[in-house]
């Protein structure tokens, strides 16, 4: 019997006609048309459209404990902890950074659990992830977490070829964890691994609308979390399944009941879509982003978590209590204390990410901050745009330099026209003369002006 429910959000009757039934198929789909494999994937659209549905709330949740780990050195018990503090800083009152999980399988990140949770924060909550199987199970029962995610792969790449399971007995091995995980008084987070590469109708659908039953009948929440595992994951507006994020996302809500407060998105940046895919994920109905630190993860690695707090700013029109400039922090902290290979180029926490090389660009930004400078870099994170000095750098650069290195305030601020400017502009060309390639050092430009600027750092000086 087709039944008739009035939307709370658009106040429209709705009638639901959809109930799509587990396809066990004897042979794994695996879309070859739009996964050659021996070619680049295919981007079909069927020109199907879902309206955007942005929810109330947004938030996002962390995996750098887990998938941030999972392609680097481990982190330490104490680097995790105060990754963990500074977690809980950056996301603000309200929590916005509102989960973050950890692995449990090593007795260094059970321990990093155990003291972050001494610490007694309520954000970000504290969750673990495990694989579908009994024996994973029995390492988070007694932790005394409330959520833990479940890995429960939902392409015929991993049910055929790699647990050599059909849908059914797939179906059949997820759903007793989910229960027992019920039975033991934790809240199951269905991790939907390669979601983007399913049978959304055959299998994603019938198995999401299986965990909305046990969830209805047992009253306990379930989430979906759904994993853009291979970064096939599309944002555009009438691309085909399983490709198709908005698709994805209205589905779940749509064909199985799920609620926006219980949907996630996980992605990867395989194909350089990794931050707009989790904002159209956002925009379509999902509550939850998931991300990690410097977006460090397996392969090309995950979304970047400092990239969503500027998502969430720039959909919101505030940061709701958050803290960017913490994103600063963290970022020396994991290169300092972990040794982490940073790309300078990197948004918001590269080296050089506000760093200005060529003179014209140097002149613009003497003249006006603006014009180089993609927002206030000193006031939100902490960090003023800089510099730095070549052979294209010219007099426009070389001052810039001088007023950012000594911080000197906008009413005494120098011009490209200062003697002092001209003389080590003249040193700086003759470097490059005789065959120097690289940049000139902040130590050697400091050694230049104790020689030529003397009269200028006499009056910073005076000044302080």
């Amino acid at each position: 019997m087709k039944e008739i429910k009035l939307n709370g959000k658009t106040n429209l009757l709705e009638q639901d006609v959809y109930q799509y039934d587990l396809h066990d198929v004897a042979e794994p789909e695996l879309f070859r048309e739009m996964f050659p494999y021996s070619e680049v994937p295919k981007i079909a659209f069927n020109y199907r459209r879902v309206p955007i549905n942005m929810p109330d709330d947004i938030y996002i949740t962390d995996t750098t404990f887990r998938d941030g780990q999972q392609s680097r050195a481990p982190y330490t018990t104490e680097q995790m902890v105060e990754i963990y503090k500074m977690l809980h800083r950056l996301g603000g009152k309200k929590g916005l950074i509102r989960q973050t999980e950890f692995f449990v399988y090593s007795e260094k990140d059970r321990k990093a659990l155990e003291k972050c949770m001494e610490l007694g924060y309520e954000f970000p909550e504290l969750t673990t992830w495990i694989r579908a199987s009994k024996k994973d199970f029995e390492l988070v029962k007694n932790l005394g977490i409330k959520e833990t995610g479940i890995l429960v792969s939902c392409s015929d790449y991993h049910i055929f070829n790699k647990m050599g399971l059909t849908r059914s007995q797939a179906l059949e091995k997820y759903l007793s964890v989910v229960k027992e995980c019920i039975d033991a008084g934790l809240k199951p987070r269905c991790h939907f691994e390669d979601i983007t590469r399913a049978d959304f109708y055959g299998f994603v659908i019938p198995f999401a609308t299986e965990l909305m039953k046990i969830s209805e009948e047992s009253g306990i929440p379930i989430k979906i979390r759904a994993c853009d595992t291979m970064g096939f994951g599309v944002p555009y507006p009438g691309a085909a399944m399983p490709r198709s994020v908005s698709g994805i996302i209205y589905g779940l809500q749509h064909y199985s009941g799920f609620s926006s407060d219980m949907l996630e998105w996980h992605g990867h940046n395989d194909f350089y879509k990794g931050v707009v895919n989790a904002t159209t994920a956002w925009m379509y109905g999902a509550s939850a982003v998931n991300c990690s630190l410097l977006g460090i993860g397996e392969r090309t690695g995950n979304v970047p978590l400092e990239a969503m707090v500027f998502e969430y700013a720039s959909l919101k029109g505030t940061f709701d209590g958050m803290d960017p400039t913490v994103i600063t922090e963290i970022a020396e902290y994991i290169v300092e204390q972990t040794n982490y290979d940073l790309p300078p180029m990197t948004p918001f926490v590269g080296r050089n990410f506000n760093v200005t090389r060529a003179g014209i660009h140097a002149d613009g930004l003497l003249k006006h901050k603006e014009i180089y400078n993609i927002f206030d870099t000193q006031k939100i994170l902490n960090r003023a745009p800089l510099v730095a000095i070549s052979n294209t750098s010219g007099l426009a650069g070389i001052a810039c330099w001088i007023n950012d290195y000594y911080n000197i305030p906008e009413e005494n601020r120098i011009s490209k026209k200062e003697d002092c400017v001209v003389k080590i502009k003249e040193w700086v060309d003759k470097e490059y003369e005789n065959g120097r390639i690289t940049l000139i050092s902040d130590e050697e430009l400091v050694d230049l002006m104790k020689i030529y600027g003397r009269e200028i750092l006499n009056q910073i000086k005076h000044r302080k």
